[in-house]
């Protein structure tokens, strides 16, 4: 049904996409600094199913709606502006020592990957820049677009989850190797609000 052609385009042009660092690759690491490396390979999963929902909504002409009208943009922007704030409170006021088997147990998993997808979704770049740029691959000649759009936009997730899963993965190892000091994990709180707080003003401040 793709032309292989196509693939041959598409696929590099993915990686070195996914491979830009963005705001889900800065998730991902400060989520690894802050919960360990299961969280931080949880975040990438989470950001995956965002990108997956995103793709989805664009497959479908949904995601158009969101760049016809501008109030439903700054809706969505700001609640994902809003989140962020929140999460970056929250890391600060989390007070405990040494990351502990708890705070990267099933419960701290879960929470990386639901935080990974509501970010993701609040960010309706995400699904303007997946309308912009997987329909340039879709041939109507070859078959159904929707299945198409959501095969291109499944290797653009696959890239972009296994890049964001090695960056949480090793910044959490890094982040539980040196949390045996209260001193660095008062660092590590600070650099994990900062990482929070510098993706709120990027998608409150970024124009359209």
């Amino acid at each position: 049904m793709i032309d292989p052609a196509q693939l041959l385009i598409f696929i590099p042009a993915a990686l070195a996409l996914n491979m830009t660092p963005g705001s889900d690759m800065l998730f991902c690491l400060g989520q690894g600094l802050k919960s360990g490396p299961r969280a931080g390979v949880a975040a990438s999963l989470g950001v995956a199913t965002g990108s997956f929902v995103h793709s989805l909504l664009a497959a479908f002409g949904l995601a158009a709606l969101l760049a016809a009208y501008p109030f439903a943009f700054e809706i969505v922007r700001w609640a994902g502006v809003s989140y962020l704030v929140w999460l970056a409170i929250q890391a600060v006021r989390s007070r405990n020592a040494p990351l502990s088997a708890a705070q990267v147990g099933s419960g701290g998993v879960f929470a990386a990957w639901r935080d990974g997808a509501i970010v993701n979704l609040f960010n309706p770049k995400v699904a303007i820049f997946i309308l912009a740029f997987v329909p340039q691959f879709v041939d109507p000649s070859r078959g159904s677009t929707i299945l198409q759009f959501l095969i291109f936009g499944a290797i653009l997730n696959v890239g972009g989850t296994v890049i964001n899963g090695v960056v949480g993965g090793f910044s959490g190892g890094i982040g539980r190797t040196l949390a045996s000091s209260a001193k660095l994990m008062a660092v590590y709180r600070w650099l994990t609000c900062c990482i929070f707080l510098g993706l709120a003003a990027k998608l409150a401040f970024d124009r359209r």
